[in-house]
């Protein structure tokens, strides 16, 4: 046995590897800006015909990649400060631990009628709440009581995904009380703990095809630029139109397959 059948057990001509590299460009500067990235990405890959657990642990690797370039910026920017984030971080990656060793054992298909409903509310909040702004508020919970949601929402990130980025922004400036633009900041960087989380369980049991997801994990990174730069500078003026859109949009295609499978 080869490093390369080790790294690539399963054959991905060097078109698809173009192919996929190029949507995630695309998903990577969605992702950047507001989340959802997976929207794009996910039926991509699931459309070539891979391996269910190839696609969900090889997504993981590449939206990694793409994340960790937008947390940079954010944090370089000044809107993420790692000492109040980090904590939160950790336990988005304990919840994506044990969702993605859960979802190894429970038929997600239910799951994902339920998941479109909580989208809604997410897009719904975004375009009636005035508090989807930039403007810090007072917190409606402490770090403390705060902590269960974020494991919580780490825990959904491991065991299905979609979304995921959309339901931390939302709960920060709802919860925590944070302007939208810091809040997108800090959520890059939990997304990356519980990306990380459901790697390492997708990666144990061999579930990554790590020279497509890094090959790929270089388009994410350079659309990762491309967004936060344009989140970064323009704030709320683009971050909510786009995560609203994206919320709608992927709330459409889970009822969709939800009602098709």
């Amino acid at each position: 046995m080869t490093l390369l059948s080790l790294l690539e057990p399963v054959s991905v001509s060097p078109v698809l590897f173009a192919v996929l590299t190029g949507v995630a460009v695309i998903s990577g500067t969605v992702d950047a800006i507001a989340g959802g990235g997976g929207l794009i990405m996910m039926p991509v890959l699931i459309a070539t015909g891979l391996p269910p657990h190839c696609v969900l642990g090889t997504n993981k690797l590449q939206s990694i990649l793409g994340t960790s370039v937008a947390t940079w910026r954010f944090r370089r920017a000044g809107l993420l400060s790692l000492r109040g984030g980090l904590p939160f971080a950790a336990l988005s990656l304990l919840g994506a631990v044990a969702g993605a060793l859960l979802i190894r054992r429970i038929d997600a298909h239910a799951l994902g009628l339920l998941v479109p409903m909580l989208l809604i509310g997410v897009a719904l909040y975004t375009v009636l709440s005035r508090r989807m702004e930039d403007h810090d508020a007072p917190p409606r919970l402490g770090p403390g009581a705060y902590a269960p949601v974020v494991a919580g929402i780490g825990f959904y990130d491991g065991f299905f995904g979609p979304g995921a980025g959309q339901f931390y922004a939302a709960s920060l400036v709802s919860l925590r009380g944070m302007g939208l633009t810091r809040a997108m900041g800090l959520t890059k960087l939990i997304n990356v703990a519980s990306n990380l989380g459901s790697l390492i369980v997708f990666a144990s049991g061999g579930e990554v095809l790590w020279l497509l997801g890094l090959t790929m994990g270089l388009g994410a990174m350079t659309g990762a630029l491309i967004g936060s730069r344009l989140a970064t500078r323009h704030g709320a003026a683009v971050i909510r139109p786009l995560l609203v859109t994206v919320s709608l949009l992927l709330t459409a295609k889970l009822i969709w397959a939800w009602f098709t499978a």
